[in-house]
């Protein structure tokens, strides 16, 4: 198997009410492929799917029981810059998500916040000065 990963799926409640949270809160873009019952947002070479959730238990054959508290995954949002960090909280809690914890110095040297979606899925908004970021946003991992 090849060392990628190509879509992230997150299973949402209210999939109008999530893509308005992607779309008009945080202001990005669905792409053309996006169809009824789907939506995909293309994130430099990979893509993120909002599906509905029972739906993507159903196709993983898997219930749907929502877990209590965290679900052992985040989100990561790689900023370009320290101060960048809580605007882009600020914009995703202007949007309707939940504040997580402020953006803040972190232990690793960077500077970090977290936000939860509309769906309790938590991301992470992120300045890392030791990784740094493409003109399209890609990370790349600094070699040995």
């Amino acid at each position: 198997m090849e060392q990628r990963l190509s879509v992230i799926t997150l299973g949402v409640a209210d999939l109008e009410r999530s893509r308005r949270f992607y779309e008009a809160g945080l202001g990005w873009t669905a792409s053309d492929a996006s169809q009824d019952g789907v939506v995909f947002f293309q994130l430099g070479g990979m893509v993120l799917a909002l599906y509905p959730r029972q739906a993507l238990a159903e196709d993983a054959c898997l219930p749907d029981t929502p877990a209590a508290g965290f679900a052992g995954i985040t989100l990561a949002y790689n900023a370009r810059s320290r101060d960048e960090v809580a605007a882009l909280l600020d914009i995703a809690v202007k949007a309707g998500a939940t504040l997580l914890k402020p953006a803040q110095n972190v232990f690793w040297g960077g500077h970090s916040g977290y936000f939860a979606d509309l769906d309790g899925h938590a991301w992470e908004v992120a300045w890392n000065p030791f990784w740094p970021l493409d003109s399209d946003g890609s990370v790349r991992l600094p070699s040995k």
